[in-house]
C-alpha cells in the first residue's frame, strides 16, 4: 500500500536549512501537514509563505529543554505521524585543533537531540495507522574521511541506532528510514569545502535533487537510501575491503589537508 501524504502529519526539523527547506517544499506539494522547526525565525517565516497548504511553525533550539518541550508538546497536539530528523551541523578541520566544544555542540545537535526527539514522540507516533521516521544522515556516516571526524562520528552513530531501530519495531507500524546524502550545495558546506569537494572531483546535489530522492524513498518504503556513484558503491566497498578505500583516501589526503587548513586559518583570523 502506497504512503498517504495527504494524511500525513510531519515535523521536520532544520527545515530553515538548505536540504530541510527543499524537503518542506517537497512534501507541502503532496499535501503533507508540516510543523517546521529551526532556529531562524526569518527563514521560517518566509519558508512557510510560499508552501501551499495550512503549515506550523516553531522557532526552536532543540538542544535546550524547554524548546524540545516546546515541540513535543506541539506534535502531541497536531497528532503527529512522521519525523525527520534532518537538522546538522559540521565541524571540519583536523581533529586536534577543533575549537573547544565542538564536540559537544556536533555530537549533540546530529545525534543526541534526535535520540531524544524519538524517544519523546515514539508514544505519539505509535497512535498512526502508518507512522514513519526518517534520519537524514550522510555518506560519512558510512565512510570516515579525513579532517571530518567529528561529523562522522555522529553520523556513524545515527545509522547504527537507526539500524537498530528499525529491527525493534519490525512488523509495527512504526516504520524507520535512513537516508544518506552524499555532498550537497548547501551553506553548512564553507567555501573551502566546496573548492575541495571540486578539487577532488567530487560531486554535488542540489537540495532539491535530495529531497526529491528522500521522498521517492518513502514511496517505496525503502529502509535505507544511499545518494550518488561512485559514494553509495565507496560505502559498500567499504563495508567489505575497508583497506581498498584507506588506500585510495590515502591518495586524496594532501588535498584534503589543504583545503580544511585554510578553512582553519579563516576562523581564527
Amino acid at each position: 500500500m502506497a504512503i498517504a501524504f495527504e494524511k500525513q502529519v510531519c515535523l521536520l526539523t532544520g527545515a530553515s536549512g538548505g536540504i530541510g527547506e527543499a524537503i518542506a517544499k517537497q512534501l507541502a506539494s503532496l499535501g503533507v501537514s508540516l510543523i517546521l522547526t529551526g532556529r531562524n525565525t526569518s527563514k521560517l517565516g518566509k519558508l512557510v509563505e510560499v508552501l501551499p497548504g495550512q503549515h506550523t511553525v516553531v522557532c526552536a533550539d532543540l538542544t535546550q529543554t524547554d524548546d524540545m518541550e516546546k515541540v513535543v508538546a506541539l506534535c502531541r497536539d497536531k497528532s503527529v505521524t512522521m519525523l525527520i530528523n534532518n537538522a546538522g551541523i559540521t565541524e571540519t578541520g583536523s581533529f586536534i585543533s577543533a575549537p573547544q566544544g565542538a564536540v559537544d555542540s556536533v555530537i549533540e545537535t546530529n545525534l543526541i537531540v534526535p535520540i531524544t526527539l524519538t524517544q519523546k514522540l515514539i508514544p505519539i507516533l505509535l497512535r498512526a495507522p502508518d507512522a514513519r521516521i526518517v534520519n537524514v544522515g550522510s555518506t560519512f556516516g558510512s565512510i570516515g574521511f579525513a579532517c571530518h571526524s567529528l561529523y562522522c562520528a555522529s553520523k556513524f552513530g545515527l545509522r547504527g541506532w537507526t539500524e537498530s531501530l528499525m529491527r525493534e519495531y519490525a512488523g509495527t507500524n512504526l516504520h524507520f528510514h535512513y537516508f544518506a546524502p552524499r555532498a550537497t550545495q548547501t551553506s553548512i558546506n564553507s567555501a573551502q569545502a566546496t573548492s575541495m569537494n571540486q578539487a577532488l572531483g567530487n560531486a554535488m546535489d542540489t537540495p532539491s535533487d535530495v529531497a526529491q530522492a528522500l521522498v521517492d524513498m518513502l514511496y517505496k518504503k525503502q529502509s535505507r537510501r544511499f545518494l550518488g556513484f561512485p559514494e553509495k558503491l565507496f560505502v559498500k566497498i567499504n563495508g567489505a575491503f575497508p583497506s581498498l578505500v584507506d588506500a585510495a583516501l590515502k591518495k586524496q589526503l594532501p588535498t584534503i589537508k589543504r583545503y580544511m587548513k585554510s578553512r582553519q586559518e579563516e576562523k581564527l583570523s
